[in-house]
């Protein structure tokens, strides 16, 4: 059984990989999310605090995934400095495209339906994270000569 486990691991590695750290990215998000909405006093009626503290837990799960993703996931093997510019570079471009959907998602959820903020949050991460991948798979981090 445990050489089962080891052997679908390595078969799936990378998705094994995406989804683990992806999960720690969501708890990032939403802790950090929480903890701004908590200090800025954010709630349904206050739609602008609420897309503040959205803007927030971005960048902090942001950072913390491009980290993760290059290190863990993709295994990036880029070193020199304008290679991982350029990589950073594609990865904030791709991050800002889904941010940008995350707020206008949270912005229809919150203030046109009248959902939650914490359970459209948790809506909104679940779409971003399968369009992150999608992004890092084929643009980011994808294998050169493949």
């Amino acid at each position: 059984m445990i050489k089962f486990v080891i052997d679908m691991y390595k078969k799936y590695e990378e998705a094994v990989n995406y989804l683990f750290f992806g999960f720690l990215a969501f708890v990032v998000n939403m802790v950090a999310y929480a903890a701004a909405a908590w200090v800025l006093g954010a709630n349904n009626e206050k739609v602008v605090l609420v897309l503040i503290a959205t803007a927030f837990a971005w960048i902090v799960s942001v950072l913390f995934a491009y980290w993760t993703n290059r290190t863990f996931v993709f295994k990036s093997k880029v070193v020199d400095k304008q290679g991982i510019w350029k990589e950073f570079s594609a990865f904030i471009s791709a991050r800002i495209v889904t941010g940008v959907m995350e707020l206008v998602i949270m912005y229809v959820m919150v203030d046109l339906i009248h959902i939650n903020d914490m359970i459209s949050k948790l809506v909104c991460n679940v779409v971003v994270i399968v369009s992150n991948y999608i992004f890092s798979k084929l643009w980011v981090f994808r294998k050169k000569g493949v």
